[in-house]
């Protein structure tokens, strides 16, 4: 019996150490983006459907996360192998600011492209009293999801207006969760930063009447220059049903980020194929921006992986390459 019980206990510790040891497939490429509403989720299941009819050797398989921030620690600790990541929380990762603390925070990661530039988008009820970002003080108003890069710009967004997420009746909501609750009458405002059209918005906007809320293009300006990675942007009349003028808005890239473990060959054939359907890609998406190689390299905040850097050397664009030394602050951009 006590054979039988030491074979037993044996044989389960080794199925959980074969478990334990298993890796993914070779090919499999886990692909994070954000919620199903989002324009990463859709940006990142083009991309992911494109590289596959490319590569037979490559299967990126889209994973739904919280967003930016949630994707550089996912792939620091080596659950993704691609993420979509704001330039702001990518600035602050590799800095060691914000909500990245963390002395090794900018290790484990680098960069393969700037994408797009996406807009932080403040959507109220048409007929709602809310006409400015002041006006949010005490109101029922989602902030977007914790680990999100949309709740690092809420922040700081209210910061710049005197208000913090304690002067108001906060909540931490996806996209389509916002969406929703606004439709519902269950909050008055929310927060959503992703290129537009982003379909939670655009979708709200065919059931219900909205607006965008404009932020001062002083108040734009200063945060530029107090915070890395920030841009004005402009998201046009006619970008979303109704909205018939021009909103001034906070911008930031979209970057595509690699786990630094990933094999170079696999990134420099997913950065060709990136170029070469990015016109497509973008087109498909209605994005802003289009990927060209000077976007995609300028005013990156990390250093960039190496298969990356050797599909732009080709290109006859010299960029820093991440080194993987630990510890170490990465503060590489475009030479």
């Amino acid at each position: 019996m006590k054979r039988l019980l030491l074979g037993t206990v044996l044989l389960m510790l080794s199925l959980a150490l074969g478990l334990a040891g298993c890796s993914k497939p070779d090919n499999s490429i886990r692909f994070g983006t954000g919620g199903t509403k989002g324009v990463y989720y859709a940006y990142g299941t083009e991309f992911s459907k494109l590289i596959a009819d490319e590569d037979r050797n490559l299967s990126p398989a889209v994973k739904t996360t919280a967003g930016s921030a949630a994707n550089i620690r996912l792939l620091r600790e080596g659950f993704l192998d691609l993420a979509i990541v704001q330039g702001d929380i990518l600035s602050d990762a590799v800095n060691g600011t914000g909500i990245f603390v963390s002395a090794d925070a900018a290790d484990g990661y680098a960069a393969v492209a700037g994408l797009y530039t996406e807009a932080c988008q403040i959507v109220v009820p048409k007929d709602s009293d809310i006409k400015s970002i002041y006006d949010l003080a005490g109101k029922r108003v989602s902030l977007g999801e914790k680990e999100s890069g949309v709740l690092q710009n809420a922040e700081k967004i209210l910061l710049a207006h005197s208000l913090t997420p304690n002067l108001l009746q906060a909540s931490y909501l996806s996209f389509a969760d916002s969406a929703a609750a606004l439709e519902n009458g269950e909050i008055d405002a929310f927060f959503c930063t992703a290129g537009a059209p982003t379909s939670a918005i655009s979708d709200l906007a065919t059931r219900q009447e909205i607006r965008l809320i404009p932020i001062d293009l002083g108040i734009l300006a200063n945060m530029q220059k107090m915070y890395k990675g920030y841009t004005i942007c402009t998201i046009p009349a006619n970008t979303y049903p109704g909205q018939k003028e021009d909103i001034p808005a906070l911008g930031v890239k979209a970057i595509l980020v690699a786990n630094a473990a990933m094999p170079e060959k696999d990134v420099t054939r997913i950065t060709e194929i990136l170029f070469r359907h990015a016109e497509e890609l973008h087109a498909s998406l209605k994005l802003p921006t289009r990927t060209d190689i000077s976007y995609a390299t300028q005013d990156i905040p990390c250093a960039f992986h190496a298969g990356a850097a050797k599909y732009y050397e080709a290109q006859g664009i010299s960029v820093n390459v991440y080194s993987g030394a630990p510890g170490r602050r990465l503060t590489a951009a475009q030479d």
